[in-house]
Formats: C-alpha cells, structure tokens, sequence
C-alpha cells in the first residue's frame, strides 16, 4: 500500500495501515529508528510483551508523565492510550508525540464528558477538582490538581482538610481514597471496564485452590474486590511488592500486561492473573493492546499518527499537571 492512501486509511482506522515486509526484524529496526529520529519510546506496563522489551522506558502514569516532562528527544512515541500520549504533548508543545493507533482510547476518560462534568463541577462552586490522570485532556483544563494512583493518597493529603474535593472521573479508587485519608469527597461516577469486571467470586475459588497466594489489586477495582486484597496499590506498587514479598504466588488483580514485568523482577515466583465475571481466563485492556509491535514501528518510520492539541486548552491542562509533578517531588515520589 503506498503512502498516500495509507494516510487517507489513517482516517478510518486510526493507524498507519502499511504492509509490512514479513522478514523484517522489528525489533532492530525500532532501535535503528530510534537513533536516526533521536526517538524515545515510552510504554505502560500494560502494553504487550514484546512492546514492553523495546520500550525506552515503561512505567506507570506518574512515572511515564515525568519520563514525558524530561526527556531530551525530538520524537515521543507513545505506547499506551490516548490520554497519556495527550499529557507527553501538553508537557512537551514542541515535541512530536505519536500514538501508533488512535483509537487506543480508554473506557474510564470516557465515563466523563467535558460538558456533563463541567455541570457537575458548576453545582459545586466552593470545591477544589482534583482529577485521575486517566481523562481526557478536556477533564485535566477543568480540575485543579491532577493525580495518579502512585500518588493520590499523597495529593489528597496535601489539601487543607477543610477544602471540600471533587474527585474524578473514577468512582472506585476515589471511595478507596475517601476510606484511607478520612475525607469525604464528592464522586463523579465514572470507571475502568477492565477493573470493573473483576469477579469476587471467582477470585475466591481461586484462592481456595491456591490458599498459599496473596492477592493483590489496584484501586481502581470495586469495593468487593479490594476488600479481598492483602496488598492494594498502583501498578508500580504492585510491582515493587511481589518482587520484595517473600510469598511465592500471587493472584494480581489488575490488567494482565503488568504480569510479564512481574516475572521478569521475580522469575521463580508465580503470578495468577484474576479473571473477570465472563468466560475469560483474563482480563485485557482491547485499546491497550491495541498497540502492536508493527504498529510501532510503521508509527516511527513515517511519524505518523500524531498527536495535536489545541494551545488554549494545552496550557490549561498543563497547569494541574504541573502541580501534580510538583507534589509528587516534594513527596519523594519518583517515576
């Protein structure tokens, strides 16, 4: 397929559709790439393995926002969703960040529409907005203070407790977050489909057939399903835990891309992935994995999908960002 209807599919499909020689060897061409293009590739821990491998630098939203704010790159591709390669751009306006297919959105930035939440936020005048990373770009002009699962804890303790807080969009780590600081912050009722669907049930039996195993989750899962967890943290955190942890098996209830890191860090330990409430044996994220290694690197070869922002509403967005980075240093929380 030539290039000028490639770009004319790009449209449509929300990716670069260029067939791709099948002896190529993609990994060495991404590295090629990198160097010619003076290229940085940063990836969630959620992608697939093999984008996980190439990857510059994987991480969570808070580390992946700070990688963003301070590498020296002319190009950011994006290995994640869409939400994520928007914070590279409004930290980085003269950069060019790439995302390899468009349509890598997520479930949770949908649950809050810019119109709807900016009614919502109006009935509550006298309320700081404190907002997940996880929304659109839209969502992060409207709040105050920007926050991540590494960090919300911390940035909900950095407010005054007399500050009446709107959280958003996500309903789930927002109760989690109520529970351990005390406050009582109003909720947008928004969720990840991914978490949501966790089910309790079959989480239990399979701690039945492995009782030696810890379960451990992240906060954006129901209540149901964090009562259950014996450690509850960011992807990062989950991380950090099973490697240190001296118990052997794990149930992780989180999107399964994080389990390939995991056994990377801990090779002689077992990771169970948590399965959903449908026929499933896991639970993947459809617009993570949406990303694929040829996506990749036909996205670097012909810098092409790119993300592109509004300036008016860059700047906006950038300012709660700025203070979420901000608190996050101070706290000693380092991507």
């Amino acid at each position: 397929m030539n290039i000028d209807k490639a770009k004319a599919n790009l449209i449509t499909n929300g990716f670069l559709d260029i067939e791709l020689d099948p002896t190529l060897d993609l990994f060495a061409g991404i590295e090629k790439l990198k160097k010619e293009k003076n290229a940085i590739v940063l990836a969630h821990y959620y992608q697939e393995p093999d984008i996980q491998d190439v990857a510059d630098y994987i991480g969570d939203s808070l580390g992946l926002a700070q990688k963003a704010q301070q590498t020296n790159a002319d190009i950011i591709v994006f290995a994640g969703v869409h939400f994520m390669a928007e914070t590279a751009k409004i930290l980085n306006p003269q950069k060019k960040v790439l995302l390899p297919d468009l349509k890598a959105g997520c479930s949770l930035a949908d649950s809050a529409p810019a119109a709807p939440f900016k009614a919502f936020k109006d009935k509550h005048p006298d309320h700081l907005v404190v907002s997940y990373i996880n929304c659109t770009s839209e969502i992060k002009a409207l709040s105050d203070i920007i926050c991540t699962s590494s960090n919300a804890e911390k940035i909900i303790e950095s407010i005054p407790a007399t500050q009446p807080i709107i959280f958003a969009p996500d309903k789930n780590l927002g109760a989690y977050l109520n529970k351990k600081t005390g406050r009582n912050m109003v909720l947008w009722n928004g969720a990840c489909m991914v978490h949501e669907i966790f089910s309790a049930e079959k989480i239990t039996k399979l701690k039945v057939r492995h009782p030696e195993a810890l379960v451990i989750a992240h906060p954006e899962c129901e209540e149901v399903v964090l009562q259950m967890a014996d450690f509850i943290g960011s992807t990062t955190q989950l991380l950090k835990y099973a490697a240190a942890s001296k118990a052997q098996t794990f149930i992780v209830v989180t999107e399964t891309g994080i389990l390939h890191q995991m056994q990377k860090d801990a090779p002689t330990k077992t990771f169970i992935p948590a399965p959903p409430n449908n026929n499933c044996a896991c639970n993947d994220c459809g617009y993570m994995k949406l990303n694929t290694l040829e996506k990749l690197y036909i996205s670097m070869k012909y810098e092409l999908p790119e993300i592109t922002m509004n300036e008016t509403l860059r700047l906006a967005a950038k300012k709660p960002i700025e203070r979420m980075l901000e608190i996050s240093k101070a706290a000693g929380l380092l991507g």
